[in-house]
């Protein structure tokens, strides 16, 4: 009898834990990927931005000097300002934004680019690699296509 309902229990709790961890499987599946380093930021929608942490995290992952951190942080400051504009303009069509978003991206890294040293300069490269491929795999995930089999 002891021994039964010994069993009984053990099933029950090994029950339990199962759907514990089925939920939360579940849930997991539901969350974003962590972003890359070289990402912005995320977790309050496009008002998570903040140049002033961006400018923080690349100064540590490029040993930026303090005329390049002041500069960085002048190019990301604008960057934000003409987001939060293109945001407000509900006139565009938000393929025309988007695209245009992107078009701001580009001249903002490529101005940061363009202040930094050759090492620098690689790691800059490598980090944008790794925003791009991230940005892909999250827009293959969006539109409902299967991820690409990850090399390592």
């Amino acid at each position: 009898m002891l021994k039964h309902f010994l069993l009984t229990l053990l099933l029950a709790a090994l029950a339990c834990s199962l759907t514990a961890f089925a939920v939360a499987q579940d849930s997991g599946s539901a969350a974003p990927q962590s972003a890359p380093a070289g990402a912005p930021p995320e977790g309050h929608g496009h008002r998570g931005f903040d140049p002033e942490r961006r400018t923080e995290m690349l100064t540590r992952q490029l040993n930026l000097t303090a005329d390049q951190q002041s500069k960085v942080l002048d190019i990301l400051k604008s960057q934000q300002s003409q987001m939060e504009k293109l945001r407000s303009d509900s006139s565009a069509s938000p393929d025309d934004r988007r695209a245009k978003m992107m078009d701001i991206h580009k001249a903002s890294d490529d101005q940061i680019r363009s202040l930094l040293d050759s090492d620098q300069q690689k790691k800059w490269d490598e980090m944008l690699s790794r925003r791009e491929q991230w940005q892909g795999r999250r827009q293959g995930q969006d539109s409902g296509a299967p991820n690409p089999p990850q090399q390592q």
